[in-house]
């Protein structure tokens, strides 16, 4: 991977990637330092602090020529305040010299397992800043806001359409705030029966925000063990069950990228001893336009739309986690929500008067309805693929899945190759790997590479688990590549190869010491 530059030296393993004014070595002679250092187009940065100071300002400003207006010369400042200083060309280099150092989904694929990283089409983008959605404020009059309340309406009765539920809650931020939301729902529903329950019941294979979600519920939580071939045991789910039990939060697909065949029965089960089903719908993307979670006897669901509608993964403002219901749970809806009245206009309803199948609201999530830049590109996304392109888009995203998994399931182990077709995720371990190389290894291996490492380590239920995912916007071209280095990765692991224990060697930083980065983190400029 080395290249030889203009001067006769090219950078060894090992070499490049360091600290500012690191070395770079020539074969056979004395190590190189460059003086600026950087190493080709590597740049080295300065903080920003660094480059500039607070005596110094990009913009010449006039001296005032009067005194400042009654009541104001108590805000002016008593000091020069400590921001950096630049130029705007200053200013713009740094930022963009920065951003050539950040991955992004427009350089490469994101294979992380569980948290989906789909391209985003310049459509969704082009529509999200139309001013009538971009320039949308919370408090205006309603009678201006009709387009934008009428997206909501239009992409919640998809989402409902497609999950075949009764009702949706679009008011939740986030998917851990839609896990929140469901959760509260179903403990409404239990008030209104006069019952308490605190049990939750939470398989091994389901996503880590889970139990976490519901104990900040006020829920307990008790694990239920996988089966060998990645599942959830309903034997061992049915032998908890009783009047404590709240429900169960199960992921479908499941964390080990298998699809949970016995869901109806387990909802069955729950249903039948007086519990509701809460599905996390992160990997709703394997499914969507091919089974309908209503059907399978889920009563809640969150829909990442940043993970099946392709909205920027956490950007673009606010992220958004609509969660569908059944018709068991739609009168607990939080508020606000949107409906069409009489007169034909969309009414976003806020006070108490809810109205009917809202009429035992929980409360409320948020301040304000929120999420608009995210409900116009979701909407955009479906819209551009109707319901026959969202079901190609499953099941390109399993297909590409499964290919990663059978073009490299001998190099790697496979834990669960021999239950089936995997969904969206592709599970492998490290197994096999020569002593002392890890996942780990391997993952900071794929930096050299090009690529940005798949999820390490999780799900719990494999020891050194490494989950791709590869989704439906990769094209087959990038998908060998992407196995072509995880193939050579995993057959240098195999054989031993040391270096792999220091890479990545051609990143802007050499490996972190990521304990001591969370355990104390530098988090502010000290000049």
């Amino acid at each position: 991977m080395s290249t030889v530059n203009a001067a006769g030296w090219k950078p060894t393993m090992g070499d490049v990637g360091g600290d500012a004014g690191g070395e770079a070595g020539a074969e056979g002679g004395a190590p190189l330092k460059t003086a600026s250092g950087d190493y080709g187009l590597m740049l080295e940065e300065a903080l920003i602090f660094e480059l500039g100071a607070k005596d110094k300002c990009g913009v010449d400003f006039d001296e005032a020529d009067r005194a400042p207006a009654a009541g104001l010369s108590k805000f002016l400042r008593k000091s020069v305040p400590d921001l950096p200083g630049l130029t705007e060309p200053e200013a713009v280099r740094h930022y963009t010299r920065l951003s050539r150092q950040n991955y992004a989904i427009d350089l490469g694929p994101f294979p992380l397992g569980s948290c989906t990283m789909k391209h985003n089409p310049r459509l969704n983008e082009s529509m999200a800043r139309l001013p009538g959605f971009a320039d949308v404020h919370p408090m205006q009059p309603q009678t201006t806001v009709q387009g934008a309340l009428e997206v909501i309406e239009q992409l919640a009765n998809w989402l409902i359409t497609l999950t075949g539920m009764a009702s949706v809650a679009m008011s939740p931020k986030a998917g851990a705030h839609g896990e929140l939301c469901g959760l509260l729902c179903i403990r409404a529903a239990l008030d209104a029966r006069g019952e308490t329950r605190d049990v939750v019941l939470v398989p091994e294979s389901a996503h880590g925000t889970n139990p976490a979600t519901a104990a900040f519920a006020g829920f307990k939580v008790q694990s239920i063990p996988a089966t060998p071939d990645g599942r959830v045991d309903v034997a061992a789910l049915k032998e908890k069950l009783g009047p404590n039990v709240a429900g169960v939060m199960i992921t479908n697909p499941n964390t080990c990228g298998l699809f949970e065949s016995e869901l109806k029965t387990i909802a069955d089960a729950v249903h039948a001893a007086g519990g509701y089903v809460y599905c996390d719908g992160a990997n709703f993307n394997a499914i969507v336009g091919k089974v309908r979670p209503g059907d399978l006897g889920v009563d809640a669901m969150h829909i990442n739309l940043h993970k099946t509608f392709s909205t920027p993964h956490g950007g673009g403002g606010p992220g958004a986690g609509p969660v569908v219901l059944s018709q068991a749970l739609a009168p607990f809806a939080p508020l606000p929500f949107v409906t069409r009245g009489a007169d034909g206009m969309i009414h976003l309803v806020e006070e108490e008067n809810r109205g009917e199948g809202h009429s035992q609201a929980f409360g409320r999530m948020v301040a304000f309805h929120g999420q608009m830049g995210m409900f116009t590109r979701a909407l955009t996304y479906i819209l551009s693929h109707g319901a026959d392109g969202l079901r190609q888009v499953a099941e390109d995203a399993v297909l590409n899945a499964n290919y990663v998994l059978r073009a490299c399931e001998d190099v790697l182990p496979a834990p669960f190759a021999q239950s089936g077709p995997c969904m969206h995720e592709a599970l492998f371990s490290d197994a096999g790997l020569a002593d002392g190389i890890s996942t780990l290894d391997i993952a900071k291996g794929l930096i050299d590479e090009g690529f940005h490492p798949m999820t390490v380590y999780f799900p719990l239920v494999v020891k050194g688990a490494m989950l791709v995912e590869p989704t439906e916007t990769e094209s087959k071209a990038g998908l060998d590549r992407f196995i072509g280095s995880l193939r050579s990765l995993a057959e240098r692991a195999k054989a031993g190869d040391q270096s792999l224990h220091s890479a990545p060697h051609f990143a802007p930083r050499r490996r972190l010491d990521e304990t001591q980065a969370a355990r104390k983190p530098v988090l502010v400029w000290q000049g």
